[in-house]
């Protein structure tokens, strides 16, 4: 009886399994319930906000990270539900093997009933829910502690000192133009608040420090000169200007006839330098380190003035700076020399970009010796370093400044126009060729000496009544 049962039951299996329509229809079963499960999980992902962090933890207990995982468990045993039944359904009635894979079915069937296929989702769903809640702690935890290393835990907010009023207007600036140098990146901003208010407290100074900044070392920028690292060295008087005439360098007309002038007055200087200290009588004097830039020599000036030179144009302010030079090096100066806006960036320290940034670090230089030329090009490229460091710049100025030129609020107050003034330093920093004016340095020029036998020529053919008439080019002279 039994046994008549169980060939009954297997006859029974073998007849529907065998039969095509029934397999369409098992089939069909699968495909919609994959779909079903489908649809019900993914529905999920449509309704994750497109805003959501992706570490946001969800209260859902099947949110979508744990979705993806469940889907995937469930097609896989949906696959082998499937893969199970279409091989069976390829089985011959008449073999011997049909009853073992028919049992290897029921077995099959019987471990993923409904019922307890659901349980399984729900238990599977529940701990992958707690597990990515878990990582998502440890993520916060791990990003806090990252931010309190970095000293920007929380949103950086904009102080409001009122020892510091300009930082809330330069942060806003940030916001909006950080971009427009990549001077900016170079610093480290990186459109954050943090960095802005970084920078502009410690590579610029319109900020307060930051608490959680490390402020062991003082920022270099506030360093006014290298001096503070930088041991003084004493001055010593050079008679040999082989050295000179190597900076100065070739290539121009303008600079072969500046060497050509120290050369032949280099026994002269020689003469004068060992006059000078045998005067002092040993007394020390400190070394200083200068920048000449002779900005009006440039290419990026235009340089007219080079190639006029052998053809009578003007060669005072050429007389100055060949002048300016040498006496510098005879006085045992460290001395460096600028022709060109490359070396001129190159000595500073000016950062990669466009000049919006302070340099890289304090000013290298105890003097900076220019001229109007050149005080452009380090206000285009120096950034705010400039206007700290002015106190260090004297201007080589032919004609000389006075006051009303100089101060830019007063000059575009009273109308006073000019193509040279407004750079607000102290008059007594301009330079002059012949004292024009008491409000300025006079620097002058080197006058050569003569031998007795030219003073006695001089001395013979000379007049009571003299003039000297000055002027560079033939336009001055049109009435």
């Amino acid at each position: 009886m039994i046994t008549g049962y169980c060939d009954g039951k297997i006859m029974v299996r073998r007849c529907l399994v065998t039969f095509k329509p029934f397999r369409i229809f098992v089939v069909g079963i699968g495909f919609f319930s994959l779909c079903f499960l489908m649809t019900s999980l993914g529905g999920q992902f449509s309704a994750k906000r497109l805003g959501d962090s992706p570490f946001t933890i969800r209260t859902e207990v099947m949110g979508g990270v744990e979705s993806r995982g469940v889907l995937r468990k469930i097609s896989d045993m949906l696959e082998v539900i499937l893969k199970r039944m279409d091989s069976l359904s390829k089985l011959d009635n008449t073999t011997s093997s049909d009853t073992r894979r028919l049992d290897e079915l029921s077995s099959a069937i019987n471990r993923f009933q409904p019922v307890g296929l659901v349980e399984r989702i729900q238990a599977i769903a529940q701990n992958v829910s707690n597990m990515a809640v878990r990582v998502e702690q440890i993520l916060q935890n791990s990003m806090t502690a990252g931010r309190v290393r970095d000293g920007s835990s929380g949103q950086c907010e904009v102080p409001r000192d009122p020892r510091y009023p300009d930082c809330p207007g330069k942060v806003d600036w940030m916001r909006a133009r950080w971009t427009s140098d990549p001077c900016y990146a170079f610093y480290g901003v990186d459109g954050s608040d943090c960095s802005f208010l970084i920078y502009l407290s410690e590579v610029e100074w319109f900020c307060p420090p930051l608490a959680w900044r490390n402020h062991s070392s003082p920022p270099t920028i506030h360093t006014h000169t290298h001096q503070t690292t930088t041991a003084k060295r004493q001055a010593a008087f050079r008679t040999d200007l082989s050295t000179l005439l190597d900076q100065v360098g070739t290539g121009k007309e303008s600079l072969s006839f500046m060497k050509r002038r120290m050369r032949r007055l280099a026994s002269q200087w020689g003469t004068a330098a060992q006059r000078l200290h045998s005067k002092l009588r040993q007394r020390w004097r400190e070394q200083r380190k200068i920048l000449v830039h002779v900005g009006f020599l440039t290419e990026e000036s235009g340089d007219v003035f080079s190639p006029k030179v052998l053809k009578g144009g003007p060669l005072g302010e050429m007389v100055q700076w060949a002048d300016i030079l040498t006496a510098l090096h005879v006085l045992g100066h460290n001395l460096k020399i600028s022709m060109s806006v490359k070396e001129l960036q190159g000595f500073l320290g000016v950062p990669p970009g466009r000049g919006s940034c302070p340099l890289t670090g304090p000013l290298p230089f105890d003097l900076i010796y220019t001229d109007y030329h050149g005080m452009q090009q380090m206000k285009q490229h120096m950034g705010l370093s400039l206007k700290r460091h002015k106190c260090h710049i004297r201007v080589i100025d032919t004609f000389g400044t006075e006051p009303a030129y100089n101060h830019e609020e007063y000059a575009t107050l009273h109308g006073y126009r000019s193509n040279w003034g407004y750079w607000n330093l102290n008059t007594r920093q301009y330079m002059t060729m012949f004292p024009h004016t008491p409000d300025n340095s006079f620097m002058g020029f080197v006058s050569e000496e003569l031998n007795d036998t030219q003073k006695r020529s001089i001395m013979l053919n000379k007049v009571n009544s003299m003039a000297v008439v000055y002027g560079k080019e033939a336009s001055m002279w049109k009435v």
